[in-house]
């Protein structure tokens, strides 16, 4: 039975009962009728009730549009397309994200971006990820959009950054967002404005120093994209905070940069305005 079906029968119970009651108020004369009025009041409250039970989704329907949505099914790239400016006038050329050993690897070479299909909102989204060899370079994009935007590699989006030891900075692409002290955390040059644009001030420093894990470990980075505003954890620290970002929705997408990275995990969760889990 579909989810609408359940207002119906509580409704068509009502109609009857209005009917039968108006019946007995014709026809009986030794029944008071604001007895049978009373009855009538009675059963309708019943039925009212009905609705706002029925009409409510089932708990174990709630608590699957809870649980988070794995964006990596740990098998292959499922939901994932590639973009790798280097494909363009190579008939072959090695891939630059794989799955091993359950892990989606990105390669670092050719440069390029892992892509979602679909464009998502106001979500969290829990990355673990591990330098498995050396330290290196790679990125989570959010509310990634027009492709080669910038450099003609980089899609237009808001990185947070992964590099080793820089983990949880911004790199505004073609879009922009705020933090407080921009001045001491947003360093630009003379005449040089912030924004997303080639040759503005584009890099945003994080909040700490320590929070990552030693190369080899595995680092949990959460992004919580909630209207105009991301906030970034790693490993359980609050390490960014920007607001008045110019975009509020897109596809996610990580970037071979040059570093082999693994990640073991991609989950998201929608998440309301009030920061809560929907």
């Amino acid at each position: 039975m579909r989810h609408g079906d359940f207002f119906l029968w509580p409704l068509l119970f009502l109609r009857l009962a209005v009917f039968s009651v108006y019946n007995a108020l014709e026809k009986s004369e030794k029944e008071d009728k604001g007895s049978v009025m009373m009855k009538f009041m009675v059963s309708a409250l019943f039925l009212v009730s009905c609705v706002c039970v029925f009409g409510q989704k089932p708990e174990a329907e709630k608590s699957d549009q809870l649980a988070p949505r794995e964006l990596f099914n740990g098998k292959d790239l499922t939901g994932w397309h590639v973009d790798v400016p280097a494909a363009d006038n190579e008939a072959k050329v090695e891939p630059s994200f794989i799955v091993r050993d359950g892990n989606l690897v990105s390669l670092g070479n050719p440069r390029g971006h892992l892509i979602t299909d679909e464009v998502f909102k106001d979500y969290r989204l829990s990355v673990k990820y591990r330098f498995a060899g050396k330290p290196g370079n790679c990125g989570v994009l959010v509310h990634s959009s027009t492709p080669r935007a910038l450099y003609k590699m980089f899609p237009a989006s808001i990185e947070v950054q992964m590099q080793s030891g820089q983990a949880g900075d911004f790199w505004c692409i073609d879009e922009d967002i705020a933090v407080p002290n921009m001045e001491e955390r947003r360093p630009r040059q003379k005449n040089q404005k912030w924004g997303g644009k080639k040759g503005d001030a584009r890099y945003i420093m994080n909040l700490t120093d320590d929070s990552e894990k030693p190369v080899g470990e595995w680092n949990v980075l959460v992004v919580e994209a909630v209207g105009d505003e991301i906030k970034v954890w790693v490993n359980g620290d609050l390490v960014n905070h920007g607001t008045k970002a110019t975009v509020t929705e897109g596809q996610i997408a990580l970037q071979a940069e040059g570093s082999e990275v693994e990640f073991q995990k991609i989950s998201l969760s929608p998440v309301g305005k009030n920061g809560e889990k929907e």
